[in-house]
């Protein structure tokens, strides 16, 4: 057992308002510049739809992420040899139109149009080339509130299996928000594919970056990457991505997208896993076991065993214990109502997210539903969005997990209005599902009035950090068992999950921690 931690996060879907905050705050602080117009580190889409860019989660198309073959996990988009081969013409690129070209308006010529009998107008234009543009015909949120033709957004791949009559019901009754961002996978396929190996996991808090200094615009990650969050900077010629806003995240602050939320919708927290069954578990043949899979990778941080391996992993104390009050580990693994985005990638990603409910009053009033004793809590049997298309995105098609998630979260409910409003708990609706009436109070406390504390779980980094010359180390640590991408080290001592740093680089000064100064000194360097 290797334990490590890994920065993670949980968004309540069932909360979200498709306001669209969190993607204008990331994109003022991250991708404001020349190069990056096009990019959004962070976006919500309206589902059903083909998201952005078009089609990312059709990987039969993009080829991204990890496949089993022969029983042992290899690189959806081919070997070494077929990648080498394409590796000057990527055929599994995305294009500019895939994403959409940027552009703005021209709102000086509002002001300075000279006089003349029609109105003067602030066309478009490209923020790429400069060239005026006759029609918009694609943006990062055009499906917004299901917006465009539903014949487009009816392509939709989670829509696999579900029966066709079920298009028109959806269409008229309900649409979900899915916010996205990096994934920070526990096993990145853009980490394995990257040629320079400028992709890099950091062993610390497991948060994926890359090295701006070795990117050589290979692209590999762009293509590799199964979700489609890595980014080319056309003026920079490098790879740019989510980098899970880690100044902040190192000064036990949440993310940008997590503190501007207006819904409440996101948990920041820190989870601890087994580095060393990675390999085995992304490799579960079936991928309707690929969620108990992942649930299976992590470690109890209340588990004397693991702590005292943590410790000795180099853990630290405080880390654990933000693991041990971490609301990641309450809604993915104590209550079973979070779950990853599309673990058939075989990525293990740990950005989790609660499926959401549908709203079907309407129906309720008029005595078309059946509903639970209280008679306003409808069953889960009869939601308007269809549980196999939460499946599909959720659990790899699996309906169990979801339908279970969905009744506790129904439970809930029904017994939360039970005691509030009727002052008579019902505790039956709760033995149905396999919860206690304490563990729905903080269920009910976590997922509807957290505070800001509850949410946001997050340590500082360790103190020895704080007088590291960052930069120095970044690019330092590979990532691989047997795959491209290693560190040089990895080559010369036999493959591991994280080589030793690479010879020849900066090391940090040597120093005295602060509470161990009893009066101001000079740290001497030695040579």
């Amino acid at each position: 057992m290797k334990v490590r931690a890994n920065f993670a996060l949980v968004f309540n879907l069932d909360k979200c308002i498709g306001c669209h905050t969190c993607s204008v705050t990331c994109k003022n602080v991250w991708t404001n510049r020349k190069g990056v117009e096009y990019v959004w580190f962070n976006n919500v889409e309206s589902k059903p739809g083909i998201g952005y860019p078009k089609h990312w989660e059709d990987q039969e198309k993009w080829h991204g992420g990890w496949e089993v073959k022969n029983g042992k996990l290899q690189l959806k988009s081919g070997s070494r040899l077929k990648r080498l081969a394409n590796l000057f013409a990527n055929p599994d690129l995305p294009t500019l139109d895939d994403y959409y070209e940027p552009f703005d308006y021209d709102y000086a010529n509002l002001q300075s149009s000279p006089l003349k009998e029609a109105a003067p107008v602030a066309r478009p234009y490209s923020l790429i080339d400069g060239h005026v543009l006759d029609k918009i015909e694609w943006g990062p949120n055009w499906e917004d509130d299901m917006a465009g033709e539903f014949d487009k957004r009816s392509r939709d791949v989670n829509f696999k299996e579900v029966e066709k009559q079920v298009y028109a019901e959806f269409e008229n009754s309900f649409n979900m928000y899915l916010p996205r961002i990096c994934n920070h996978c526990i096993n990145p396929s853009c980490v394995a594919s990257c040629p320079s190996g400028a992709m890099y996991k950091r062993e610390e808090d497991g948060i994926v970056l890359v090295d701006q200094n070795r990117c050589r615009s290979w692209r590999m990650c762009v293509s590799n990457c199964p979700y489609k969050k890595v980014y080319y900077n056309w003026e920079s010629g490098k790879a740019e991505k989510c980098t899970a806003c880690y100044p902040r995240v190192e000064a036990g602050l949440p993310t940008v997208c997590s503190e501007t939320c207006v819904g409440r919708i996101r948990y920041n927290g820190i989870m601890l896993y087994d580095a060393d069954r990675i390999a085995e578990l992304a490799a579960v043949e079936d991928p309707k076991d690929l969620y108990e899979a992942q649930r299976q990778i992590f470690l109890d941080p209340h588990d004397p065993e693991v702590i005292e391996q943590a410790l000795k992993d180099g853990i630290p104390q405080s880390w654990i214990e933000a693991a041990q009050k971490s609301p990641i580990w309450k809604l993915a693994m104590d209550w079973e109502v979070a779950f990853p985005l599309h673990p058939e990638f075989r990525t293990l990603p740990m950005v989790w997210y609660v499926p959401p409910l549908s709203p079907v009053q309407a129906q309720i009033d008029q005595g078309n539903l059946p509903v639970h004793d209280d008679g306003v809590i409808p069953k889960v049997e009869v939601l308007k969005l269809p549980v196999r298309f939460l499946a599909n995105f959720l659990t790899a098609g699996n309906e169990e997990p979801i339908v279970r998630a969905l009744k506790r979260m129904l439970a809930m409910r029904s017994y939360m209005r039970s005691v509030t409003v009727e002052n008579q708990p019902n505790t039956r609706v709760l033995e149905e599902v396999g919860l206690t009436e304490a563990e729905v109070k903080k269920m009910y406390h976590l997922m509807a009035i957290a505070n800001y504390e509850d949410r946001f779980v997050i340590p500082t980094a360790p103190e020895y950090r704080a007088h590291e010359d960052i930069y120095a180390f970044q690019g330092q640590m590979g990532f691989s068992f047997g795959n491209e991408g290693c560190s040089v080290s990895a080559y010369e001592s036999g493959c591991s999950l994280f080589p030793e740093k690479r010879k020849g680089v900066a090391q940090p000064i040597q120093f005295t921690p602060m509470s161990e100064l009893k009066k101001p000194k000079t740290t001497k360097v030695e040579g």
